[in-house]
Formats: C-alpha cells, sequence, structure tokens
C-alpha cells in the first residue's frame, strides 16, 4: 500500500510529523510581508530585499547578524574594492583585521 505525505512520519521514524521549524524560519518574512508594501519606492524595495538577504546568509553561514553587519559597515570605507568578496558572510570572518 502506498505511503501519502500525511502518514509518511507513522512509517518512517526519521520524519518529524510538524512542520514547526520551517514555520518558525518564514516567520519573519510573513510578519513583515505588509509592512514591506511600504517601503518607498522600488529601489527602497530592493535595498530592503538585499540587506534581508546578507542578514538571513549571515545567520545560514552562523554569524550574528547584528555583528557581521556592524563589522562590515565599519570595515567598508577603508577596505579594498579589489577584496570586497572578503566581506560576504561565507568568507567573512569576525577575528580579521581592518582593511
Amino acid at each position: 500500500m502506498p505511503v501519502g505525505g500525511l502518514s509518511r512520519f507513522l512509517h518512517d521514524g526519521d520524519v518529524c510529523p510538524h512542520n514547526n521549524h520551517l514555520e518558525s524560519v518564514l516567520r519573519p518574512w510573513v510578519v513583515g510581508r505588509k509592512a514591506w508594501l511600504f517601503a518607498g519606492s522600488e529601489r527602497a524595495g530592493q535595498r530592503a530585499a538585499m540587506v534581508m538577504s546578507l542578514v538571513q546568509s549571515a545567520k545560514l553561514n552562523g554569524h550574528d547578524p547584528w555583528a557581521y553587519l556592524k563589522d562590515v559597515l565599519e570595515r567598508l570605507p577603508g577596505h579594498p574594492a579589489s577584496r570586497i568578496e572578503e566581506l560576504l558572510p561565507h568568507r567573512w570572518r569576525s577575528d580579521q583585521a581592518s582593511g
């Protein structure tokens, strides 16, 4: 007998019977959805999307988003453009020397 998606967890102990983790991950996006309609302009919305992408990428790479953004924004003015990739979340290290 084929196992349906809603009963699969009954036959496979590795399948979680709920999606609480996923709902927790999505909650900030759902809560902010209406607020983002009023970003001010299309360009402002694009900027907000870039910042949110950096924040989520920092989280996925195990960084505290506040510490990451603070450090990157402090380094950015004196950081060589040829080494800008060092400041991306997947390459950033909090113990790097400035510049």
